[in-house]
């Protein structure tokens, strides 16, 4: 997987409780220490439970937003790459990448109910609310899985043809949709179907991972690993706009209440752009940590959550250090 320094800009404006971003400013609010050893890769906001859930090592982290401290553990998800929340079922999917697993989760204990077969590698996850279903999207395997929320049942496969990176759901309209980062795509899934739609290019991106959703403008966002983060309809699979990005990006978040999208990148920079119709602007590179390249929003709060923690000096010829032992932490960035 992947000293804290703040860009501060021009001064934002608080509106009837949303930002105004009209001058953005984006800046580090606080830090929340985790500890413990190991790599990260997801996180996930529940905004109604006021739970972060946050992927690390063999584990996925709890934390109570209220206080902004750890809560609890789900243990025994060797090779976790992150959780999707189910909050109106009280149960969570873990994606477990070393067992080509996923594990239901109940979420107000924090235990394990039961795990479930799915494809090679099972990587980015998904809760759709629409039918009520999870997927697994399959790294090595290509495919998605799709299993029954309430019965932990797989009731589908679906071969994607490539390798699966982030999704996002329109409820609305039946559809999942997903990056093929091999295949510089985006896939439509077929809710009901359980079968793709539609594959769509995404030049100028290449390599998308990241992946938000406007749903009230049908506009979605991909974070390209050729330092492009790229507009679409998703309606029609245009690419309406594309702004640049940092190096390294891995996630995307879009925020309904203010218009603006974001992505965050490994050098340590995460990138801001509202949208407006057809366009995209950017207006704000926000400095973050090197590394610091998974993150999610609350949108309730307007605040981004990163995953980061200390390495030491790279010994020559190396890109990065040894991690610090004990040295992971959530950053909180939000508007003024």
């Amino acid at each position: 997987m992947k000293s804290i320094s703040v860009l501060t800009l021009a001064g934002g404006l608080i509106v009837a409780g949303s930002v105004y971003a009209a001058d953005v400013n984006y800046h580090l609010l606080k830090t929340i220490p985790v500890g413990g050893d190991g790599g990260w890769d997801y996180l996930s906001v529940d905004s109604a439970a006021q739970r972060l859930y946050v992927s690390h090592a063999t584990k996925v982290v709890v934390i109570d937003l209220a206080k902004d401290a750890v809560a609890g553990e789900i243990t025994n998800t060797p090779g976790v790459h992150g959780i999707a929340v189910a909050p109106e079922l009280n149960r969570g999917l873990v994606t477990c990448g070393r067992e080509d697993k996923g594990a239901i989760v109940d979420l107000k204990t924090l235990q394990i109910l039961s795990k479930v077969e799915t494809g090679a590698n099972p990587d980015g996850m998904l809760y759709e609310p629409g039918r009520q279903e999870f997927y697994t999207f399959n790294g090595r395997g290509s495919s998605a899985t799709v299993i029954a929320a309430k019965s932990g049942q797989v009731v589908a496969t679906i071969p994607l043809g490539g390798k699966p990176e982030f999704a996002d759901a329109d409820a609305k309209a039946g559809l999942v949709f997903n990056n093929l980062e091999d295949k510089s795509e985006l896939v439509a899934i077929d809710t009901k179907r359980h079968t793709v739609v539609n594959h769509w290019p995404i030049a100028p991106g290449e390599e998308a991972s990241g992946l938000a959703f406007d749903e009230q403008n049908h506009r979605l966002f991909l974070g390209c690993g050729n330092k492009l983060m790229v507009m679409v309809d998703s309606t029609s699979g245009k690419v309406l706009a594309s702004v640049p990005i940092g190096d390294g990006v891995d996630a995307n978040s879009f925020d309904p209440g203010t218009q603006l999208a974001f992505a965050s990148c490994g050098d340590g920079t995460v990138t801001i752009a509202r949208e407006e119709g057809d366009k995209l602007t950017v207006v704000q590179t926000l400095k973050t940590e090197k590394g610091a390249r998974t993150m999610t929003i609350d949108p309730a709060t307007h605040k981004i959550y990163l995953a980061s923690a200390k390495f030491e000096a790279p010994a020559e010829g190396q890109r990065r250090g040894k991690l610090v032992a004990g040295s992971f932490k959530i950053l909180v960035f939000g508007p003024e």
